[in-house]
């Protein structure tokens, strides 16, 4: 099971890199193409939903979440073991803080 530090860890990579994919001028070209692609055939399911998701922090969030706790898992030794339900409550808290810090920015945002 992660610490609480690890925990913290994750939960600002998964606000920094969920930051870098929906909002970052770095991806904007790749975000770019996306879009271009979507409005060639704007009524295809599929590509809504890639919209929708690279769009949405709390989407793009909870997947680059699962991601980086799996890799940081796996590179940790720290995935075989225990119960695959705890890695799921583990995803939770680091989706949990890192969409924390994306609403801190959201409001700090406004107010500044």
């Amino acid at each position: 099971m992660i610490t609480l530090p690890e925990l913290a860890l994750l939960g600002f990579a998964g606000y920094r890199a969920t930051q870098l994919a929906v909002h970052d001028t770095i991806l904007d070209p790749v975000r770019d193409r996306i879009h271009g692609w979507h409005e060639r055939k704007e009524d295809s399911g599929p590509r809504n939903f890639v919209v929708s998701l690279i769009s949405c922090v709390y989407c793009m969030g909870w997947w680059i979440s699962g991601a980086l706790l799996l890799v940081y898992l796996l590179l940790t030794d720290q995935f075989h073991g225990l119960p695959l339900l705890l890695h799921g409550v583990e995803w939770l808290a680091v989706a949990g803080a890192a969409v924390f810090l994306n609403r801190v920015d959201d409001t700090m945002g406004r107010l500044g």
